[in-house]
């Protein structure tokens, strides 16, 4: 059973032929309205794509940009732990998509950060505690000490990027960023390879876009290249993918095959528009799994030296 604690928005959409630069006024197209927040997306993909038993504690406003997030967690079987904010606007996320599916993003974080260590629900029952950093750091550390302490596995989804405590670091058990995200949390410019090499997390997963992932579980190196697909919007993949692992590991798979799962997951997200609305059930991540042939060792040493595993 899994808890994501976490952040909720409700994403303000607009497409648009690229994204604006400083200073430039883009004509854009279709605007929605979506469901998402890191947290709230993950929670999603876990219950949706992964199939696992789900809860979430997260913070909203007292005001009509809650119910469709209450509604859309609720329709994917997620059990909510509302910390209700009177004083503050649920969380919003405004989002240009480009025409080649990149995204710009800018977060007002509202209820989000009123989020506290005593919000903290029991941990009994559950296994593992699934984490983002669009609430207080001082709340994920804390939550993170708990459910070290109660023996729930601890990851982290370190976006957005920023520099992580070594207390922090040492309270996980898997840890989860973009190409970036790892930079900024290793403390270093260099090659994935090199980057990794400063963390002492006993699991690291990193994501590559296009290119796939790679990750490190005590000291093994596993190697997963991207599926081909036509990218409509990328905006929830990475919550996606993040959700399906976690679900995946939180079922007994081994971390390859959980990979494999997150990955179908994430590409899927990736042809559709929106974030919670793109996350696919579990039943089309299988469908998608079967017409997919695997992948062979040349793109696996592929993506490993891309990497700057010349050693692989």
């Amino acid at each position: 059973m899994i808890l994501v604690a976490g952040s909720a928005n409700l994403d303000f959409v607009v497409r648009a032929p690229h994204i604006p630069a400083p200073g430039e006024t883009v004509l854009g197209r279709d605007f929605q309205t979506f469901s998402g927040g890191k947290g709230a997306n993950q929670a999603v993909a876990c219950a949706r794509a992964g199939g696992a038993t789900t809860h979430m504690l997260l913070a909203l406003g007292d005001d009509a940009y809650a119910a469709p997030l209450e509604a859309s967690l609720t329709g994917a079987g997620v059990q909510m732990h509302v910390v209700r904010v009177k004083d503050q606007a649920t969380g919003t996320a405004f989002i240009c998509v480009s025409d080649d599916a990149e995204n710009a993003i800018t977060v007002a974080p509202g209820a989000n950060f009123a989020l506290r260590a005593t919000d903290l629900p029991s941990l009994e029952g559950f296994t593992h505690l699934l984490l983002q950093l669009e609430i207080p750091m001082a709340s994920v550390t804390a939550y993170a000490r708990a459910a070290r302490a109660s023996g729930v596995k601890v990851i982290l989804n370190a976006a957005p990027a920023q520099a992580l405590s070594a207390e922090l670091l040492a309270l996980l058990d898997v840890l989860i960023v973009n190409e970036g995200e790892l930079a900024v949390v290793a403390d270093h410019q260099g090659s994935i390879a090199h980057c990794l090499a400063r963390l002492a997390v006993p699991c690291v997963v990193v994501t590559l876009g296009h290119h796939g992932c790679c990750a490190r579980l005590d000291g093994v190196y596993s190697f997963e290249p991207a599926f081909q697909v036509t990218p409509l919007d990328t905006t929830g993949a990475g919550d996606t993918f993040c959700g399906v692992l976690v679900a995946a590991l939180s079922q007994g798979h081994k971390l390859q095959p959980a990979l494999r799962l997150a990955s179908a997951a994430g590409a899927l997200a990736c042809t559709r528009l929106g974030a919670q609305s793109s996350i696919p059930t579990q039943a089309e991540v299988a469908a998608f799994l079967a017409s997919q042939a695997a992948s062979t060792e040349a793109d696996s040493a592929a993506l490993s030296q891309f990497c700057g595993f010349d050693f692989i």
